[in-house]
């Protein structure tokens, strides 16, 4: 998650967990859910790919915001891969706070 982000949603009024990889985030999220999950696509160690299917798998109800530094539209369908894996939203960075509020706002309310 961008350094800007978790201060941007706290500054909108959401309280913001933090991890620093894929094991700590499912870790910390499994002590303590939380209403929505922003991940990166792309991480070292254990993709949000992934980590979207587990946590769609054991928490049905949790709203899924992917988000992609990467540009994959030549070679992934960023809409397929809110449906095939579970993401409520799929996001490219760079995004504009507008859209991740809106995006969040949008799935919390």
């Amino acid at each position: 998650m961008d350094v800007l982000t978790p201060r941007m949603l706290e500054m909108a009024g959401y309280e913001v967990v933090e991890a620093s990889n894929a094991e700590d985030g499912l870790e910390r999220f499994r002590e303590d859910p939380v209403d929505l999950v922003v991940t990166d696509i792309f991480m070292p160690e254990r993709g949000g790919l992934e980590v979207i299917r587990e946590l769609r798998r054991d928490f049905p109800a949790l709203k899924i915001i992917a988000i992609s530094g990467v540009d994959v539209r030549d070679e992934i369908d960023m809409v397929a891969l809110t449906t095939r894996y579970g993401a409520d939203r799929a996001l490219e960075k760079p995004l504009s706070q507008e859209q991740l509020l809106g995006a969040v706002k949008e799935l919390l309310d």
